[in-house]
């Protein structure tokens, strides 16, 4: 049997670590996403230029929603950069799916008769009709007052959610997760609301 002979071990120096590469910084993250919302949301209202909004509601599409995700997704639902990840998530998915979303939108909104009113979708409420809805939702980020743009969405959101507990094929899942969506967003203008005021 030969001995291994002892190796003794490797100095270390102080910024040993600093070499290696290391997932992103979660706090470094989140301030980014919080700068970035703010001066997204701010930034667009103070403009008054018109190509301002419309670069806003094609962000997702030339973007890509996988890059917005990236930045907003981790943050608070209540938070700017939170409820602008749901506001572009839920355009995405009328976008991607608006058969569905008018199929579901209508079954909810004679029961949810306020929140259709909020929501504001032209009668019938068709795939084309929901699209222009949700397109001028994300427009408003940059002509109207952000705690409505998210009540509106709130709304939106709530008919949906009513909708597909009606209908037999949603699961329960994707009712509740619609409903959390309503209530995200709806927390989200109140606390918008609130910071206005103060």
């Amino acid at each position: 049997m030969s001995e291994r002979p002892h190796h003794k071990p490797l100095a270390r120096w102080a910024d040993y670590f600093d070499e290696f590469e290391g997932g992103s910084d979660p706090a470094l993250v989140s301030e980014a996403a919080d700068r970035a919302a703010v001066l997204f949301v701010r930034g667009a209202r103070d403009s008054a230029d018109g190509e301002v909004a419309e670069r806003l509601l094609h962000l997702a599409d030339t973007e890509g929603i996988e890059t917005i995700a990236e930045v907003w997704a981790g943050s608070p639902a209540d938070s700017l950069a939170g409820s602008l990840w749901r506001l572009y998530l839920l355009r995405t998915w009328v976008h991607a799916d608006p058969v569905r979303v008018a199929r579901e939108y209508d079954a909810g909104r004679a029961r949810a008769e306020v929140a259709n009113v909020v929501a504001g979708v032209a009668d019938p409420p068709g795939p084309d009709e929901l699209r222009a809805m949700i397109d001028q939702v994300l427009l408003g980020i940059a002509t109207r007052d952000y705690a409505d743009v998210l009540l509106r969405a709130c709304a939106f959101a709530r008919v949906v959610a009513t909708g597909r507990a009606l209908l037999a094929e949603p699961t329960d899942v994707e009712v509740r997760r619609m409903l959390l969506l309503a209530e995200q967003l709806g927390a989200a203008s109140e606390l918008e609301r609130e910071a206005r005021l103060a």
